[in-house]
């Protein structure tokens, strides 16, 4: 299992890039970011000074949608960005919250996703590509290469990223709910020929080391009212209907969702959560001892998680960080023996 860390781009921008370095040191694999240019900075320009700074650390947004910026343009930053540094770049794309609800938008379609991604992947990966009637090509990209992963809920959506995406992001730590919409992803892919082995699955969560549950609880409430949000579209277009087949689990706490405040969007403290209760702060978030990381973890890789991403909107990162460094990854990754 691969490691991640997720973090907000909140000025000063040295001090987003000082818990990336923090994130190598300890061993971790991947850095996201969220990607919302109105609450937070521009992730991308911060992106090239982490990759300055460290060595083997890849980042990448969790996640960017196909409006808020031209296709052609985001795939021209991750090709930039991988000629520059060696090809430390990862694109996580979905339908679109924060960075377009803000502007008064709406998420986009699964259409514009399956393009976006399609677009995007072939330019960054040194392809010409047919967009708005003309063949495009990046006549100075040599040796970018770009893996284009997609978040998704939602059955249509989770067709969708077993059908175009590289990888799955699913923003949740469930068990159930991650070994269910693995398995429809798996499914897609299979059906449209592809080879579902060769996909990566990422659940991403908030992880928090301690053993006060009410102040985890506390910090991480945030995170179902974020997932809420989606939660709320999957909800309005399926109902309650069984036969849609989404699990209950994921539907039954939006009942209490109230208006929503992006201002306080990925807060830990966020007034606008108090809907979420603690059943679902444990089920979707990573919290407890080191053997409660491991237990969970063990779970989630058993039911084909690839790598696990932690969110990292809390008051205890640092300590956290270190202490997968020391105690929890050594205890996930396959181990190898000097000798034999």
């Amino acid at each position: 299992m691969d490691f991640g860390v997720v973090l907000q781009t909140n000025p000063p921008a040295w001090r987003t890039v000082g818990l990336a370095k923090q994130a190598e040191e300890h061993g971790f694999d991947y850095v996201w970011t969220f990607d919302s240019h109105l609450l937070w900075q521009e992730p991308y320009v911060i992106y090239s000074q982490i990759l300055a700074a460290t060595r083997r650390i890849v980042v990448g947004p969790m996640v960017t949608n196909p409006a808020t910026r031209d296709w052609t343009v985001t795939a021209s930053v991750f090709a930039t960005l991988n000629e520059m540094y060696g090809n430390r770049t990862i694109c996580g794309i979905g339908r679109g919250d924060s960075a377009v609800r803000v502007l008064n938008g709406k998420p986009t379609t699964l259409k514009q996703v399956r393009e976006a991604t399609h677009v995007i992947r072939e330019l960054a990966n040194c392809r010409a590509v047919d967009y708005q009637g003309s063949t495009l090509q990046f006549p100075w990209a040599r040796n970018s290469s770009l893996e284009v992963w997609v978040a998704a809920y939602g059955p249509l959506a989770l067709k969708t990223a077993g059908e175009v995406g590289d990888g799955f992001i699913l923003q949740l730590a469930d068990v159930d709910i991650a070994r269910w919409m693995i398995g429809a992803v798996r499914d897609a892919a299979e059906k449209a020929g592809r080879d579902p082995d060769a996909l990566s699955f990422c659940v991403a969560a908030p992880f928090y080391i301690g053993d006060d549950w009410e102040h985890m609880r506390d910090q991480c409430r945030w995170f179902g009212g974020m997932v809420g949000n989606h939660v709320a579209d999957i909800v309005a277009k399926y109902g309650e209907d069984p036969a849609a087949g989404v699990p209950q689990a994921l539907t039954d706490y939006i009942k209490g969702r109230q208006d929503y405040d992006y201002n306080e969007h990925g807060r830990a403290g966020n007034t606008h959560t108090e809907f979420v209760p603690d059943e679902i702060v444990d089920r979707f978030c990573v919290l407890g001892t080191v053997a409660d990381h491991i237990a969970k973890l063990e779970e989630l890789k058993a039911v084909g998680v690839t790598q696990f991403a932690g969110y990292l909107q809390h008051d205890n990162k640092e300590e956290t960080m270190r202490v997968y460094g020391e105690s929890v990854m050594p205890e996930l990754r396959d181990h190898v023996t000097a000798k034999t």
